[in-house]
Parts: structure tokens; sequence; C-alpha cells
């Protein structure tokens, strides 16, 4: 008797915690999608103005990182309150006016428009395998996000250090390894909340928006650079 009540138990507390699982899954799956909104009219805001152009790169580096990481910072303080997602939202449409300035150097060619899709439609791809694969692997993977950080790390200190080399082969270097880097973050991100690594519903969102984000500029740089067409 106590066994079978103790089946009956284990298997409604299984089912719970899945439920919770695709819930927080779901939910992080609309905010991504809906902080796409603010990121592309950032980017037109961007590209129309010609904004961040103007400001020349040492000043637009400077609020990149200023606003990036006291963005990320907001967004994090307020993951407990609906407030997030208005962060979540403001920190989007910053990144996609501070995407602007590649876009527009992009669109500078004459099949510059191609090329960015083309780029949008690898990200997207790459996104939906490693959805995919995240829920195919039986394997733990939360060992994987400290090599991603130093990863991520050494990418962004190589990347300062570029600033002043201006090395293109260092260049399409970082970019190569960005792309394998930042898709194998979204991997362990998704695979984090299937495990039940995460219930709070406001954090996943932001972490698998910086994947993606991080993952879209990689291919229009080098496509751009060996097959963009000047007019």
């Amino acid at each position: 008797m106590n066994e079978s009540l103790q089946n009956q138990y284990g298997a409604a507390y299984g089912s719970a915690l899945a439920s919770d699982r695709q819930r927080v899954l779901r939910n992080t799956y609309w905010l991504l999608a809906l902080s796409m909104v603010p990121t592309v009219l950032g980017a037109w805001i961007g590209v129309s103005t010609g904004i961040m152009a103007k400001l020349g790169f040492g000043l637009s580096t400077l609020i990149f990182f200023v606003g990036a990481f006291g963005l990320m910072f907001v967004v994090e303080k307020t993951k407990n309150s609906s407030t997030s997602v208005v962060a979540l939202l403001g920190f989007t449409f910053f990144m996609g006016l501070m995407l602007s300035r590649l876009l527009a150097q992009i669109l500078g060619f004459k099949n510059g428009a191609s090329l960015i899709m083309t780029a949008f439609g690898g990200t997207a791809a790459i996104f939906f395998a490693m959805a995919s694969l995240a829920t195919v692997i039986k394997r733990d993977l939360s060992g994987l996000g400290k090599f991603l950080f130093v990863g991520a790390i050494i990418m962004l200190v190589a990347g300062l250090v570029n600033i002043f080399l201006q090395s293109s082969a260092l260049m399409l270097t970082l970019l190569v390894l960005s792309m394998a880097v930042f898709s194998a973050f979204m991997l362990y991100d998704i695979k984090r909340v299937l495990d039940g690594g995460e219930t709070n519903l406001l954090r996943p969102p932001p972490a698998l928006f910086l994947g993606l984000y991080n993952r879209f500029p990689g291919p229009p740089s080098p496509v751009g650079f060996f097959w963009g067409e000047r007019d």
C-alpha cells in the first residue's frame, strides 16, 4: 500500500516537474521572439539615421560596452519582477542599435540585403538545430558552461587587442570561433532549461538572446568580406 502511494506520488511529482520545465521553455521562446521586435526596430533606426557611424568607432565601442553591461545588470537585478520584461526589451533595442553599424556596412554592398537574409536564415537554422539537439542529448552539459565562459572571455580580450592590431586574419579567426562558441552556448542554455536547471521564467531569454546576437554577426562579416559585391 505504502509502495503504491509512493509510486503514485513519484509519478505525479515527475509529471508536475516536466510540466514546469515545458512552461519555462515556452515562456523562453515567447520572450525571445518578442525581443526580436525592438532589436529590429533599433537596427532600423540605427541604419536609417547612421548614428553609430557618426559617433565614430572608438566612442561607439565605449557606448556599446557601458550600455550592454549596464543593461544586462538591470535585467539581472529585475529578474524576479515584471519590470524585467521592460528591461529585456530595452536591452534588445540597444543591442539592435549597436548592430546597425555592421548592417550598414553590409548594406553598402550591391547584394548586401541578400547577404543579411542569408546570415539571418543561417542563424535561425543553427538555433533550431541546437534546440532539437538539446531535446535528444541525454548527457549532462552543466560542466560545459565554464569552458564556454572562458572561451568567450578569451575572444573578448582578443577582440579588444585586435582593435589596435587591426589584423584581418585574427578578425576572421575570432568570427569563426564565435560562431562555434555561441552556438554551443545556445545548446547549453536550452539543455539547462530542459534539465530543470533554470526555473526563473525571465532568466533564460536574455542568455539565449545573447547567443543569437553574438552568433548573427559572424556570418555577414566574412560573407561580406568574401562575397560582397561593390556597386
